[in-house]
């Protein structure tokens, strides 16, 4: 089992997941967030954190697509492990449906 970042997380990035991440296999794309399913070593503490409840384990349903996209893309994009500032319009994307489509970026952020 790992856990995998969905969605939810395009335009929030809230970025409390990363600082509690044991391992530190949180990377960084423009606008979300994504998990390295090869270094997360399955403990949870980043599920509760996020408050967009971008985070699942990769055993509820539906999560294949995400397992896929956080594995290519931790691979591209740089490594974060401190927590910055939210974007400013950050909860007005939260709740959203469909950003994957709207919104999605394969352009990396700044890592730390």
């Amino acid at each position: 089992m790992t856990y995998v970042v969905t969605d939810a997380c395009i335009r929030c990035k809230y970025m409390d997941c990363v600082e509690v991440c044991p391992v530190d296999c949180f990377y960084e794309g423009e606008n979300m967030l994504v998990i390295n399913p090869n270094e997360c070593i399955d403990c949870g503490v980043c599920e509760p954190e996020c408050p967009a409840e971008a985070i699942l384990p990769d055993t509820e349903g539906d999560t294949e697509k995400w397992v896929e996209l956080n594995s290519k893309f931790s691979e591209e994009w740089p490594n974060i492990t401190v927590k910055k500032e939210s974007p400013e319009d950050a909860d007005k994307y939260k709740g959203e449906e469909g950003k994957f489509e709207k919104y999605f970026s394969t352009e990396p952020g700044e890592g730390d």
